[in-house]
């Protein structure tokens, strides 16, 4: 039997049955078996109480073997209590605590191998160059390392502790920032809101003054070609009458002067134009447009052939088919024309047009659908698939198609800002000298793809800017 085995045998020994840990003051039945003297009271009490368990007074079955045992016949095992004190000063080894090779308890640690060892394992010829110490001097070694690490560690927890704390702080200071900002937000566009209700409000009562302003003039002015009428009617009334009389009543009704006409002089009063000074013009949203802003760029291919375009950057040309070669479907034959490279089927999109009027020939920008005919010359109206504004230096601004409320302007703008909201069919056209409303365009949607449009006077006429492209008609 090895050492493990006897250690076992000697700790089952030492065991009480009923606590199953080791005896404490031992006593022996009359069986033979032994207990603890207080598990084995406790046991029978509990027998006691039980009815038909007690065959004969103060007897009891023995936990182990059930054979009655008198109580008064307890005896102390003195012995079996300094087995019981051995075994628990000197605990059975497990098998992990023994060499797997000569079973022998692993008393040293080998320093090279990193591993525990038996004394016989130490002799060998593998361990013997070995540095080797016994196991409490090699775990003191490493309880102390393990301290440090341990020491090591708390710190980091600590100090993870203490950033997760910072975090957490940084995570509630940074939701009140933005909370904070949100509450600025809100009160800004508020602030900007009653601001924009202010100018509204401004903007109506000046359009309400003018309106009442030239309406009065208008008026007055209706009247008095009212009153002047029904004098003339009634001076006409006077000399057709004259007229039927005999020659003799007719000589003699010339004498009186008030029946002359130049008794009744005829007076026509000014004519007041019809043009509202009063503007649309809404603060901030022309950079509110600018978000939605395309580099945009005419397409050389689609140019008429006399038209220049000159690329700022690069510094060069664009190409344009020489005299004599034949020109393509896409290209413009009939105006001065051209359109973007970019066809928009969606979305919102800005850009803005710098020009430069020389003379009175018309021009015209805006949009058009992709498919118009560039070959005829057609009306450029919405309902030939082009929405656009006529721009004509020192002559009046105005879409080409009829609008309630026509632009004028005694100069065109130097640059004009295009809007093109393509799912609310709309096309609006802004003066960006002042950020003033020229003119819109809306149906319920547009028939396809739009593209931006330009197109120029006669030669020595202008330039126009689309980006960094230069437009002009070749003289």
């Amino acid at each position: 039997m090895d050492a493990v085995e006897l250690a076992r045998k000697l700790q089952e020994e030492a065991t009480c049955a009923i606590c199953l840990d080791y005896f404490t003051d031992p006593v022996m039945t009359a069986c033979g078996h032994n207990f603890c003297r207080e598990c084995i009271r406790l046991t029978w009490e509990k027998a006691r109480g039980k009815k038909g368990r007690r065959k004969r007074r103060d007897s009891f079955p023995c936990p182990e073997c059930r054979e009655l045992s008198p109580q008064r016949n307890l005896r102390p095992n003195r012995l079996l209590t300094k087995v019981a004190e051995m075994a628990r000063q000197h605990p059975c080894p497990q098998r992990g605590d023994l060499c797997q090779t000569h079973q022998e308890p692993l008393k040293l640690y080998c320093e090279d191998d990193r591993s525990p060892i038996c004394v016989v394992c130490r002799e060998s010829r593998e361990h013997r160059p070995h540095r080797v110490l016994p196991v409490e001097e090699a775990a003191q070694e490493h309880k102390a390392r393990l301290e440090e690490d341990v020491a090591s560690l708390r710190a980091e927890v600590a100090k993870t502790g203490a950033l997760r704390a910072q975090e957490e702080q940084s995570l509630v200071d940074w939701q009140e920032l933005v909370q904070a900002r949100r509450r600025r937000i809100l009160a800004e566009f508020e602030k900007v809101r009653l601001l924009l209700v202010d100018e509204q409000q401004r903007l109506l009562r000046a359009l309400k003054e003018e309106e009442a302003e030239t309406a009065g003039r208008l008026q007055g002015r209706r009247a008095a070609l009212a009153q002047q009428g029904l004098t003339l009617e009634l001076l006409l009334q006077q000399l057709e009458d004259l007229g039927g009389r005999t020659p003799l009543q007719l000589l003699q009704a010339m004498k009186d002067p008030p029946s002359r006409k130049s008794s009744a002089p005829v007076q026509y009063p000014e004519a007041t134009p019809a043009l509202l000074r009063t503007v649309c013009r809404v603060p901030g949203q022309i950079e509110v447009l600018k978000t939605f802003q395309e580099d945009v760029l005419p397409d050389p291919a689609t140019a008429y052939p006399y038209l220049l375009l000159y690329e700022s950057r690069q510094r060069r040309y664009l190409s344009t088919p020489p005299d004599g070669v034949p020109c393509s479907r896409d290209r413009f034959l009939a105006y001065p024309c051209a359109v973007g490279r970019e066809a928009f089927s969606s979305g919102r999109h800005y850009w803005e047009v710098g020009m430069n009027l020389t003379g009175e020939a018309l021009w015209a920008l805006g949009v058009c659908r992709d498919n118009v005919s560039r070959r005829d010359r057609v009306p450029k109206r919405p309902e030939n698939g082009f929405w656009v504004v006529q721009l004509s230096k020192g002559k009046r601004q105005e879409p080409v198609a009829p609008a309630p409320t026509p632009v004028t302007l005694t100069e065109p703008p130097s640059h004009v800002g295009v809007f093109l909201d393509f799912e609310a069919g709309e096309v609006s056209f802004y003066n960006l000298r002042d950020g003033s409303h020229l003119h819109t365009y809306a149906q319920a949607a547009f028939p396809g793809p739009l593209q931006p449009f330009f197109c120029l006077g006669t030669p020595k006429s202008g330039q126009m800017v689309i980006s960094t492209v230069t437009l002009w008609v070749k003289g």
